[in-house]
């Protein structure tokens, strides 16, 4: 196999895409936080693609890292031995493999190494945007009081000065410099699944900096532009065999390979303060109804993920699409829909929601992509808020049936267990669970999971249904385990 580097890019066969663009004439004017999968599938493709015409080459990326350990390490130097190159190979049942390399990224930045290059980087007139994927959960707000938390170990160091530790130390204090230099503030864009990310991004770094100076915090405030936006790809982990299996198949040598399915969709309101690719070039949508078009993704395709993960993982999948092979499990998430959530959710003018929920059938069930069901558990204490929060509260409201949303709340309390039904040991991920959580979980009160700190703002508790219909499926679960405690739901009628 060939090494993936810029001297190699030439040498790669028919099947590989590369980019045409001259490199060596880019300048970086995006800023991503978190490179993970997802970024580099979805918001690197997009501006890969504005990188082929002309008038765009000041709008490559540099990515920086933050976590750091030996894993960070090593990724940060295979982006280095790669000149930042990567391929993403997009897997499908019906088609062959499609690789293309990505080209956009032109630098990367491990922060612990060197937090003044980060910076320095952010605080340059060339940065106009600086994009993030830090996880649903990595916005760091307060469930309970919607309010931007200064109280966690790494916010407290950030606003005690020193290199920074956290995303929004980074983004304030580099915007500090620019106040300071008479330059404008950078767009900050969100590209999590969250509903009305643009916003939260608002409330997170306005509130950084409101505890760190209240002049600065008006003068973002006056000046700055988080856009909410809808972002939608499948990125799978991939696994070392995997890559390998991938690379050998391509003949590239690739250290850092990417893959994800065909299916791509990026919604953006037109909200930037120092300007913006011309993304309609690489098909992203601008609209001012992106909180329609996330209300349809988050509420019927990604609380389908979470839905499915848990029983799925308890009855003994770990794929995603094994998990879609049960045929009780796309029952049950048509009978969510149908039952439960697609009349709560208003979608954006002329859009179908039944064809989009078909659509999101074939995307979980196609074998190729090899999604890990433990990925889309994992930090489900804040996707399951993030995901079902507002179902919830509705039927909660409104007296709706409450089973379904039960069951998922009794999946997660038995995958925290970390054994599915066979006795086959799985590892949780689950970031968001504090020590005292845990001590609660292990205290043997059946209604623990509904008092987690994560679940506080839900008020579960209160709700005698929604404990009743808990706690009946908590016991089946625990009696007869999860494949019959679901084929018993779904025949139930109410």
């Amino acid at each position: 196999m060939l090494p993936l580097n810029t001297s190699t890019l030439a040498s790669f066969g028919p099947t590989v895409t590369r980019p045409i663009y001259d490199r060596s004439r880019l300048r970086a004017g995006i800023v991503h936080f978190g490179v993970g999968n997802f970024h580099r599938v979805h918001q690197a493709i997009a501006i890969d693609a504005c990188l082929h015409h002309p008038g765009h080459e000041d709008w490559a990326i540099c990515g920086v890292g933050l976590t750091d350990g030996a894993a960070a390490r090593t990724k940060a130097d295979a982006y280095r031995r790669q000149d930042n190159l990567y391929t993403v190979t997009q897997l499908t049942s019906s088609m062959p493999k499609q690789t293309q390399v990505v080209g956009a990224m032109i630098d990367y930045l491990h922060a612990p190494a060197d937090p003044e290059a980060v910076l320095a980087r952010l605080a340059d007139s060339a940065t106009r945007i600086v994009s993030l994927t830090i996880t649903e959960g990595g916005y760091n707000i307060d469930e309970a009081s919607g309010a931007f938390r200064l109280d966690t170990p790494d916010i407290r160091h950030d606003l005690a000065g020193g290199p920074p530790r956290t995303v929004f130390g980074y983004i304030v204090a580099a915007l500090a410099r620019r106040r300071q230099a008479g330059l404008p503030p950078f767009t900050v864009m969100s590209c999590d699944n969250l509903p009305r990310n643009g916003d939260t991004s608002r409330l997170a770094v306005i509130g950084f900096a409101r505890a760190l100076d209240p002049g600065l915090a008006d003068w973002i405030e006056a000046n700055g532009a988080f856009p909410n936006s809808m972002v939608d790809r499948i990125a799978p982990q991939v696994p070392e065999d995997e890559r390998r299996r991938i690379t050998t198949g391509i003949g590239v040598d690739d250290f850092v390979a990417a893959t994800c399915e065909p299916y791509t969709s990026w919604v953006v309101e037109d909200r930037f303060c120092a300007g913006r690719p011309q993304l309609e070039l690489a098909g992203v949508v601008f609209s001012d109804e992106v909180p329609a078009y996330v209300a349809v993704k988050g509420r019927l395709s990604n609380a389908a993920h979470m839905l499915m993960c848990y029983p799925s993982l308890l009855m003994g999948a770990r794929l995603v699409d094994e998990g879609m092979r049960y045929p009780d499990i796309p029952r049950l998430l048509h009978a969510f829909w149908e039952r439960d959530v697609r009349r709560l959710v208003e979608p954006p003018a002329g859009y179908s929601t039944k064809d989009f929920t078909d659509k999101v059938i074939e995307r979980f069930a196609n074998p190729a992509i090899k999604d890990q069901l433990l990925r889309v558990a994992g930090d489900g204490a804040s996707k399951i808020v993030v995901f079902h929060g507002k179902t919830i509260g509705q039927l909660l409201a409104g007296g709706g049936e409450l089973d379904r949303e039960a069951f998922l709340l009794a999946c997660f309390a038995r995958y925290l267990g970390g054994v599915d039904d066979q006795g086959v040991a799985f590892e949780i991920f689950e970031p968001r669970i504090g020590t005292a959580d845990w001590q609660r979980l292990k205290g043997g009160d059946p209604l623990a999971v509904l008092d987690i700190e994560a679940f506080a703002s839900l008020g579960l508790r209160r709700s005698s249904a929604f404990v009743a219909a808990y706690l009946k499926s908590l016991g089946a679960l625990a009696e007869q385990g999860a494949a019959a405690t679901l084929l018993q739901l779904l025949r139930s009628r109410h």
